[in-house]
C-alpha cells in the first residue's frame, strides 16, 4: 500500500514509495509508453527494488486519493497510483527531477500539477538557487509541461541516448526559485 502522504494539490497527492509499490514501478517501466520517453531499460523487480540507503535523491509516488485516504498509509483501496516523481542530487548540486504518469491518465493535467508540487517541495526543503530537468527532444508533452511552468531551455546534449532505435537529443532545462516564487 502506498506510503505517507508528503504534500498534496488539488487534486494529486505525493506519497512516499514502498516496497509494496515496487510492483507498479515495474509494470510502468515495462511499458513502451513510459519507457522510451523516459529513456530508461527494461527491469525486473529487484532492479527497482527500494533502496534503504540515501542515495540523495527523493521519490514520490503520484496518487488520486480518495476523501477518505488519511495522511498515513492509507487501504488500497483509497488510493489510485499514477506515476512517480523523482528529485535527484539534492545533496551535492541543482536537484534534477524525473516524472512520469501512466499512459491512462495524460493530457488530464496531473502532471503539471505533480511536478509543481514536487518545485514547492525541493524550494521549502533544499537550500538550492534552481531546479533543473531533462525532456528528449521528441518528448513535446514533457517539453510543453515545463515551459508551462517556467522552465527555460538551458542547452541540449546532442545524441545523448540510444531509446527505440536511434540516438535522441536530450533538453535541458532550468527554473530559478525567485522565477518560482514571482508566478505564485
Amino acid at each position: 500500500m502506498p506510503g505517507a502522504r508528503v504534500t498534496s494539490g488539488e487534486r494529486v497527492t505525493l506519497r512516499t514509495i514502498e516496497r509494496e509499490d515496487i510492483p507498479f514501478h515495474q509494470r510502468a517501466f515495462a511499458n513502451p509508453e513510459i519507457r522510451y520517453p523516459t529513456g530508461n531499460p527494461v527491469r525486473n523487480r529487484e532492479q527497482t527494488e527500494v533502496s534503504d540507503q540515501d542515495d540523495g535523491s527523493d521519490s514520490f509516488l503520484v496518487c488520486l486519493d480518495a476523501d477518505d485516504a488519511g495522511p498515513g498509509q492509507p487501504d488500497e483501496d483509497d488510493v489510485q497510483r499514477i506515476g512517480a516523481v523523482y528529485v535527484g542530487d539534492v545533496d551535492y548540486r541543482r536537484p534534477e527531477l524525473g516524472y512520469w504518469l501512466a499512459p491512462e491518465v495524460h493530457g488530464e493535467g496531473y502532471g503539471a500539477e505533480a511536478v509543481s508540487l514536487a518545485i514547492d517541495y525541493v524550494f521549502r526543503t533544499y537550500d538550492h538557487p534552481a531546479v533543473g530537468a531533462g525532456a528528449y527532444d521528441f518528448n513535446d508533452a514533457s517539453r510543453g509541461l515545463l515551459e508551462s511552468l517556467g522552465f527555460t531551455e538551458e542547452g541540449r546534449i546532442r545524441k545523448d541516448r540510444f531509446v527505440d532505435g536511434e540516438y535522441v537529443d536530450l533538453v535541458q532545462y532550468g527554473l530559478l526559485r525567485q522565477e518560482w516564487r514571482e508566478r505564485e
